[in-house]
């Protein structure tokens, strides 16, 4: 089948999320949209077979507060909750917690908490449960890898059975944002971290039952959940490791759903098939460390950006289905791509910069490729090495599987990687764990700076949208000026399903979240 062509302009693109402007500290009562469904008392159960879903990777983690693999993220997605959640508009609305307030002087943000919710082992959720998770989040010896976006956390305190304080060092306005990620989930006080790996004990709609590693997941209907119940019996999440061959799996009809990447493999589907394509606020990047090797020079670096065709890139890797990005894909607070050193590809400067830097004869250095989760990154680093080559640097190419490439990733043990981040509604999300120093993921980042640190401080504490733009404009100005990164594109999921499977939503941030509202039938 044809696939629809998305717009060119991703300002166009995104007409829903757009609307879904700067994201502030605002207290929140819940709207008859956002209400929660009616609760879940097990009767009248809907009876909706079984959803099996195609994925490229096995989970890395199904521990909530650990996961940075995507495939991890998206099935945790589908059994633990947040205290607040994102709507299909991407609009912050209440999760697990039915509403909030903040104090008049920014300082403390009470949430009042569900009363009608079970943990998948029969528990009840209470205040508890929820100052043990931030607790257990904050605490460095965790690992969380969500910690950071509770900086500003000094406290969380249970007032009441239902009711949680948290205590703030300053005003947090990226903070009910934050909090609608999966990383940071409620657990039970109950349960013990490394055992969540093996025995995952969330809230969600759909429970954990069985895994064989490297070919399936399967989950539950929880019958108990709070809202309303799941429409499937279960979800099969099957791990086939390419693309191709998962679409061979739904036009043969052994797969009902799945999400693409490849641009040429969605466009295979035939009518037994439909896809539906949906910009996404993930990006594609060539990070840097600029504390090891040759770039540790900003004029290397410079030179790098300079000589890379971003649009080429694109074209060549992903067939045109994006549009080349700066470091803020957040629709309300988007870089301008032009706003840098060499918007467009520039031989000469590279030429220039390289004279300036150390290595003006050139150099050369490693970036580490994930193989199997996204269809592109080889054809991407390919590209890039085939750019930098007629600007006389050597970018060698070191393709792994993607377990490989995530303990390299995670251990800041690259001078280089091809990646494909994850692009969040607030820029603060986005950046806050990479580019504070002492974050979470600031070794990985490879670069921090004073200025860079007030400015994030500066973001997260102001309340007021339109300052918060011209702090992120800021940043992003620094991030592309000292070529941190190098910032490529933003492409598109193919979201496919067979004949007969209705109700998702496709978001842009790619969330398996409402696979809870999937109907299957003959």
């Amino acid at each position: 089948m044809r696939i629809p062509s998305p717009a060119r302009k991703r300002g166009l693109a995104l007409p829903a999320i757009i609307a879904a402007t700067g994201l502030t500290l605002a207290a929140c009562t819940p709207t008859a949209d956002q209400e929660g469904a009616p609760a879940g008392d097990g009767d009248d159960v809907p009876a909706g077979g079984e959803l099996v879903v195609g994925i490229t990777s096995d989970a890395d983690n199904l521990s909530p507060w650990l996961a940075t693999q995507f495939q991890s993220v998206n099935v945790l997605q589908t059994m633990y909750e947040t205290l607040t959640m994102y709507d299909d508009d991407l609009e912050v609305a209440p999760g697990l917690a039915e509403s909030w307030d903040v104090s008049a002087d920014g300082l403390t943000v009470t949430f009042h908490l569900r009363e009608d919710v079970s943990f998948h082992d029969g528990t009840d959720l209470d205040s508890g449960d929820v100052v043990h998770s931030m607790e257990s989040i904050l605490d460095e010896s965790t690992g969380a890898v969500g910690r950071d976006s509770l900086g500003s956390v000094e406290s969380v305190e249970a007032v009441d059975e239902f009711t949680v304080d948290f205590h703030l060092s300053a005003p947090d306005a990226a903070l009910p944002s934050s909090l609608a990620v999966v990383n940071l989930a409620i657990t039970s006080a109950d349960d013990d971290l490394e055992e969540l790996d093996t025995e995952p004990n969330g809230t969600g709609p759909f429970v954990y039952d069985t895994r064989t590693a490297n070919q399936s997941i399967t989950l539950e209907r929880f019958d108990d959940y709070w809202g309303e119940p799941a429409q499937a019996d279960s979800l099969d999440l099957r791990i086939i490791p390419d693309e191709t061959s998962i679409m061979t799996a739904l036009e043969a009809g052994n797969v009902h759903f799945a999400q693409l990447r490849d641009p040429l493999v969605a466009q295979t589907a035939t009518d037994s098939v439909q896809v539906e394509s949906t910009p996404e606020l993930s990006y594609h990047v060539l990070q840097l460390n600029s504390r090891t090797g040759p770039l540790t020079d900003v004029n290397a670096r410079l030179a790098i950006q300079c000589a890379i065709d971003r649009q080429g890139v694109l074209d060549g890797a992903a067939y045109g289905e994006g549009d080349v990005i700066g470091p803020i894909t957040s629709p309300a607070f988007l870089s301008d791509p032009q706003e840098r050193p060499c918007p467009e590809r520039d031989l000469e400067a590279a030429a220039d910069y390289l004279a300036e830097s150390e290595y003006p004869d050139g150099f050369s250095f490693t970036a580490i490729v994930s193989q199997g989760e996204y269809p592109t990154s080889v054809n991407e680093a390919q590209a890039l090495q085939a750019d930098l080559a007629e600007a006389n640097i050597t970018m060698d190419i070191d393709a792994m599987d993607i377990g490989a490439f995530v303990d390299r990733w995670v251990d800041a043990d690259f001078e280089a990687a091809v990646a494909l981040n994850g692009g969040r509604q607030d820029p603060e999300d986005m950046y806050g764990r990479y580019f504070t120093s002492g974050g979470a993921f600031n070794d990985v980042a490879g670069y921090s700076s004073d200025p860079l640190d007030e400015l994030l401080a500066q973001g997260r504490s102001e309340d007021d949208h339109d300052t918060r733009v011209e702090i992120y404009d800021e940043i992003s100005r620094e991030l592309e000026d000292q070529a941190v990164w190098i910032w490529l594109f933003a492409g598109y999921t193919y979201t496919a399903t067979t004949d007969g499977v209705e109700g998702f939503v496709p978001r842009a941030d790619g969330s398996f979240r409402n696979l809870d509202n999937v109907t299957v039938s003959d």
